[in-house]
């Protein structure tokens, strides 16, 4: 074969390859605003029918990614002499395709099928139970969705744990094995920080917030924040829903939600603020990526690292209040009135051990996510039994927090993720603190003026930092990659665990 030929039968497989990667993405995005509506405005009745059209969907978008065609264009582009002439964002794109490829084709076609019209009926089963506080109801379908995720560890394969298979899914490379000692260290040090407090008389004043908070004046404020953290609204759109998220379509329509609760106004506040985090990112990846699977953020945890960021690094700062608190108390004169800036930023960062994972302060939330991880650790390796969850849930809140759920819907019900199939992602959140804390690392060596832009509200700067070093790479780089790129060592724990120490050290007086 002369070269001549190669060249063009590379160049035939390069076009091929992105020909089916945008076609992929199309499908992709089209699905990801199906997702949104059955999360926010579409009707109760009809959602059991959508789903099959939506599973219909998902199945075609899932052959192609293991289409003949795929398989035939990986095997050229994949082959050493062919891949390192690749640019690359082409080999990013590849590598993305190879590993969905090689994991999805092992996954038969009616299994995915019906997996993907599972995922649909049990999240309408959590919602209903959790509204009626009813685990009986949500158990069958969690069941049936544990034994699907057992089978898919099976069809992955994985070398030491079964978890592992699922892992790897959010946060390619991480195992239990990596992420353990990761969890038991920020554990141990959280725990005992946790102890020192609790031991500590200067307690901040968080009655402030067991008022009524009109809930249209908290839709407002949330409005006003998020134009003013840089959210492109021409980009996208602020809804409500029972568990906040964002969902990025394609970079020029990137939605978040959030939640209201008219006796908590840090629920929307934090909520709007966290998914702004996500969405920036989505809003700040290269442009030229649109159409091609590296257009998405690094893995969840990377991208969660974005959202804990502004939400807790930037927006529970002093800094962030001394901006902001003037425009809060304008909204709620009445509700505020006499309540110092420093009452209310000690009031903000609170540490109170509470039943909610989304309203969990800094220090604690660590913990909730550590107890969920080890309950789907066990959950797969066949160690817990869905029908035992409500006691192992309450038993490990219990020896985490030292409070105990009085309901379900307080405890095992009150996250949507393992309805949906999500067994695995929650690692990413705390992983997400973790990347985050070592970002902020780097940031206040490149910035040493970091907080005196967040005092004089010019969050532009920040945002090209993490725009530059974070952002724009998509998903170019892999999540250790990416990490060592920006902070220079790979991920550790120690950066958490001294920020939260030196916080609380302060607010606490310790």
């Amino acid at each position: 074969m002369t070269q001549q030929v190669l060249d063009q039968k590379v160049q035939q497989a390069i076009d091929q390859f992105n020909a089916l990667d945008e076609k992929i993405c199309h499908f992709t995005n089209i699905l990801g605003l199906l997702g949104w509506d059955a999360r926010t405005y579409a009707p109760k009745k009809g959602k059991p029918i959508f789903a099959k059209a939506k599973g219909t969907l998902s199945t075609e978008t899932f052959k192609l990614s293991i289409s003949k065609e795929m398989g035939e264009c990986l095997d050229t582009l994949c082959q050493p002499e062919v891949f390192h002439q690749l640019d690359l964002p082409t080999q990013s794109c590849v590598r993305e395709r190879k590993q969905d490829y090689e994991k999805s084709k092992r996954i038969p076609t009616d299994v995915y099928n019906e997996y993907v019209v599972l995922a649909s009926n049990a999240n309408d089963a959590w919602e209903q139970a959790r509204e009626n506080d009813d685990f009986s109801y949500f158990e069958p379908y969690l069941e049936k969705m544990v034994e699907m995720k057992k089978r898919f560890a099976e069809y992955f394969g994985y070398e030491k744990h079964p978890y592992d298979a699922l892992l790897d899914e959010y946060e390619p490379g991480l195992t239990v094995e990596k992420l353990d000692p990761l969890f038991a260290d920020l554990r141990e040090s959280s725990i005992k920080l946790l102890n020192r407090i609790q031991q500590s008389s200067r307690k901040p004043n968080s009655k402030i917030f067991d008022q009524n908070f009109d809930v249209e004046k908290q839709k407002e404020f949330a409005q006003f924040i998020i134009e003013k953290l840089g959210y492109d609204l021409d980009a996208g759109r602020l809804d409500e829903t029972t568990h906040p998220f964002a969902m990025g379509i394609n970079t020029g329509d990137v939605r978040i939600t959030t939640r209201y609760e008219q006796d908590n106004p840090r629920m929307a506040i934090f909520g709007t603020i966290h998914e702004t985090g996500h969405a920036l990112y989505e809003q700040g990846v290269n442009p030229d990526y649109e159409g091609r699977v590296i257009r998405r953020g690094a893995s969840f945890g990377i991208h969660e690292s974005q959202s804990r960021f502004l939400e807790n690094f930037v927006g529970r700062t002093e800094e962030f209040w001394k901006f902001f608190y003037q425009d809060l108390k304008a909204h709620f004169p009445n509700e505020l009135n006499g309540i110092s800036l420093d009452e209310f930023y000690r009031a903000i960062n609170a540490v109170e051990p509470s039943l909610i994972r989304v309203e969990a302060d800094e220090l604690t939330y660590n913990l909730h996510i550590m107890l969920r991880y080890e309950i789907e650790k066990g959950l797969i390796a066949g160690d817990i039994k869905v029908k035992d969850l409500p006691e192992v849930w309450n038993d490990k809140v219990k020896d985490y927090l030292g409070i105990t759920p009085p309901s379900n819907r307080l405890g095992v019900l009150q996250d949507v993720h393992w309805s949906h199939g999500g067994i695995g992602y929650f690692p990413s959140y705390s992983l997400g603190n973790l990347y985050g804390a070592q970002m902020l690392n780097k940031v206040l060596s490149d910035l040493p003026d970091f907080y005196e832009h967040i005092e004089k509200g010019e969050f532009m700067k920040i945002r090209e930092w993490l725009g530059e070093h974070v952002h724009q790479y998509g998903k170019l780089y892999t999540p250790g990659e990416l990490i060592k790129k920006v902070t220079g060592e790979e991920l550790d724990a120690k950066y958490l665990v001294d920020y939260l120490e030196q916080k609380y050290t302060k607010l606490y007086d310790l």
